[in-house]
């Protein structure tokens, strides 16, 4: 494999990503009187809450789930997993991530 070439679990957690902020959690907002139902909403609000701040501080290039270092797209996985199952109050990491954008 080269440098360049991302490892496979990485591909595999990327595309995991893309299926839960894309199609799982915009169809359970349906269901669930949630502040966001856009697929972007979602990756600012659980990337910004695995950074512990917005994303793009630690996240130099866009698209951020693609550059973003494997523990923080893990992290940010396993919060978007907690919010689906009903674990995670995705309320309070939205409103986290709006106080760090000054939103609040």
């Amino acid at each position: 494999m080269t440098p360049l070439s991302p490892a496979p679990d990485r591909e595999a957690r990327e595309r995991h990503w893309l299926r839960l902020t894309r199609e799982t959690l915009p169809a359970l907002a349906r269901s669930r009187d949630w502040p966001v139902s856009a697929d972007h909403c979602f990756q600012r609000i659980l990337l910004d809450n695995a950074c512990g701040g917005r994303w793009y501080d630690h996240i130099a290039r866009r698209p951020a789930y693609a550059h973003a270092p494997d523990a923080i797209l893990a992290a940010a996985i396993a919060l978007g997993e907690s919010v689906a199952e009903g674990t995670a109050d995705l309320d309070a990491f939205n409103d986290k991530s709006l106080r760090w954008r000054g939103k609040l």
